[in-house]
């Protein structure tokens, strides 16, 4: 287990990228205050944290900036420790110099992430919310930002914790009846034992399954545009992004890889994904984009299948069935051109088991339809209280967790001694500390962190 641990080092970093008007340098640890003290036209040591301060920076007679100076006072902090942030002129003369200063007197230049895991080891933060500081910041729609956000609040990590206590509870109770084992007592039902691991499988197994949704909404929904050759699939791309994107022949197979690009519909990020038109051919360039094409479909949440041309019910489902889809998948099926070709008998046909929509990619007919029915394909699966997974680590420590669950229930099942099924239920007890960081390791830290920005 990792301990929560004191630094003795003072850490200096720009918190604010190049470019802007004012630059942010932060410090933290325990001669944060004094060393900038050292530097500062006013006073600092008495001074009261959530106080800000206008004065001047200077390195003897020489002069630097004009700065406003924010102290936080340990424990009490974003690190837990002493921190000071100094805002000074966004110029990279001044940044370079205040920071090269700064070391002059004391300070170590923060590694990446540096912070944030001082917040982490100074018990401010859980390690799932460490994580969404990263994910935060990075988060290009309202999406993304709002699982960050739900994550970084607390989120699941308050779900976790209710069932390590549950769990906790469960291997106290067997391992208590191994300090009674001459007497043969149970002091752990196990039926009710049996139910307890089930629902708490349930819960995991549920988290676990968020995970696609929770990793697409976190990158960006994959929309993968499938259909024949000159069904209009690049044109419906282009149409989408209101600009051309895709090089739109009636040449057949002029697509020959894929073409992605991404649009934000009502704070969702999707990627759209127009594929190789699907046919059989002998060409060995257009084959392999048909076969990247099919590897994008497999990869997508969203499927957009056009149909361009008057066919049977049969030859529909024939196509759609030949895209493989999983039950995950959310399949769209497109009747493009529809003023060439009576659509109804197929929409008709189709609409109990498929979204069906008549478009026309080409003058924009029915895409405020489809863009709405893409939005509601995501908006079904979360809302202001889902709590959704979106770390892929977090992901694989739930699906060891649910492993762990099956041996420890099947182990009750099959009246297996009480240390057995106990250990099972360690295990899952690790797997579900390692996501908050109640376990941890250095190695573990250090990949995480290292994805971390300098000053965060």
């Amino acid at each position: 287990m990792q301990e929560r641990s004191n630094h003795t080092t003072t850490i200096a970093a720009a918190a604010t990228g190049p470019g802007g008007a004012i630059t942010l340098i932060r410090l933290s640890g325990p001669e944060a205050i004094s060393i900038t003290d050292s530097l500062f036209s006013r006073p600092l040591a008495d001074a009261k944290g959530y106080t800000v301060h206008f004065g001047t920076l200077a390195d003897g007679d020489r002069l630097l900036d004009e700065v406003l100076v924010t102290l936080f006072r340990a424990p009490r902090s974003y690190t837990g420790e002493d921190m000071v942030e100094i805002s000074c002129h966004g110029s990279s003369y001044i940044t370079r110099e205040v920071l090269s200063l700064l070391v002059r007197r004391g300070a170590t230049p923060a590694s990446a992430g540096e912070f944030t895991r001082r917040a982490f080891l100074n018990g401010k933060l859980d390690l799932s919310q460490a994580e969404a500081v990263a994910d935060l910041i990075a988060s290009e729609s309202s999406a993304a930002h709002r699982i960050a956000l739900n994550q970084m609040r607390g989120g699941y990590a308050t779900e976790l914790a209710g069932l390590r206590e549950k769990l906790l509870h469960i291997t106290s109770l067997l391992e208590l009846e191994l300090d009674f084992s001459e007497e043969d007592v149970e002091f752990a039902d196990r039926s009710e034992l049996s139910v307890l691991l089930n629902d708490i499988h349930t819960r995991c197994s549920t988290l676990a399954g968020s995970f696609r949704m929770g990793n697409a909404l976190k990158n960006g929904v994959p929309v993968a545009i499938a259909g024949a050759p000159n069904a209009g699939k690049s044109t419906l791309l282009n149409a989408l992004l209101g600009e051309e994107r895709a090089i739109v022949s009636d040449i057949p197979g002029t697509t020959r890889d894929f073409i992605e690009e991404s649009l934000t519909l009502e704070g969702i990020r999707f990627r759209f994904i127009d594929t190789a038109g699907l046919r059989h051919t002998d060409d060995t360039v257009e084959a392999l984009g048909i076969e990247r094409a099919r590897e994008r479909i497999k990869r997508a949440s969203v499927v957009l299948l056009l149909i361009s041309e008057a066919i049977s019910t049969d030859e529909a489902l024939e196509q759609i069935q030949s895209l493989n889809l999983t039950a995950e998948q959310h399949l769209i099926v497109l009747l493009n051109k529809h003023d060439l070709w009576n659509t109804t008998p197929l929409t008709e046909a189709l609409q109990s088991r498929f979204d069906v929509i008549s478009i026309s990619a080409r003058s924009g007919e029915g895409l405020d339809t489809l863009q709405r029915l893409l939005v509601d394909s995501v908006a079904d699966n979360m809302n202001e209280d889902s709590l959704i997974v979106s770390n892929v680590r977090h992901y694989e420590a739930l699906l060891h967790a649910c492993e762990a669950l099956d041996r420890a229930h099947q182990g009750l099942q099959n009246g297996l001694p009480s240390d057995l099924v106990s250990e099972e239920v360690r295990q899952v007890l690790y797997h579900l500390g390692t996501i908050t960081g109640e376990i941890t390791t250095d190695d573990i830290l250090g990949n995480i962190f290292s994805k971390f920005c300098i000053g965060k």
